[in-house]
């Protein structure tokens, strides 16, 4: 009885045992397309070219996969070696460039005198109607503070002929019911 009981359990064994695996390990600079098929379980991009191979780990055990240099085009942070991808011009090319001493990746601004909607596009961060039929324009910041402040008056101009706030028309703002 017992050595049927035996033999019943081998053979559960040998039916429970699973198929040998049809998976082989890579080894380094294999093609791969996971990281399960890599020993290192390390598969990732060595070049510009979306083929993948099976690389080492870090000394930190990370998996990394190849990143662009400064200067290569980018569409995202991620693809950049230094994690920083912007435009440098108008156009909506973007490169990997450098990041700033304090580890700032800051977007490119147009420089004086470029049109602009908004403070934000400009490198000074002022964005003004120089007057009132032209487009706005980026201007240095002024005055002792370095705020953003409208030119000064031309010299052809008396001081105050400007306009004064309260009214659209130019003229002095006077309460209701009080004449001029």
């Amino acid at each position: 009885m017992a050595l049927a009981g035996r033999l019943r359990l081998l053979l559960l064994l040998l039916a429970a045992r699973p198929e040998p695996s049809t998976l082989s390990y890579k080894g380094l600079g294999e093609p791969c397309g996971e990281h399960a098929e890599c020993q290192s379980d390390c598969c990732a991009t060595s070049s510009r070219g979306p083929q993948k191979f099976c690389t080492s780990r870090t000394v930190f055990l990370k998996c990394l996969s190849w990143q662009k240099s400064n200067g290569y085009s980018c569409l995202d942070h991620t693809q950049c070696r230094s994690k920083c991808c912007v435009t440098n011009s108008d156009s909506p090319l973007r490169f990997c460039t450098p990041r700033t001493l304090f580890s700032q990746c800051l977007p490119w601004r147009k420089p004086g005198r470029g049109y602009c909607s908004d403070h934000g596009e400009c490198r000074s961060q002022c964005c003004l109607r120089l007057t009132e039929a032209t487009p706005p324009r980026c201007v240095p910041r002024s005055g002792i503070l370095a705020h953003c402040l409208p030119p000064p008056v031309s010299a052809g101009r008396p001081r105050g002929a400007g306009r004064h706030l309260g009214t659209g028309d130019g003229g002095a703002a006077t309460a209701p019911g009080l004449g001029a």
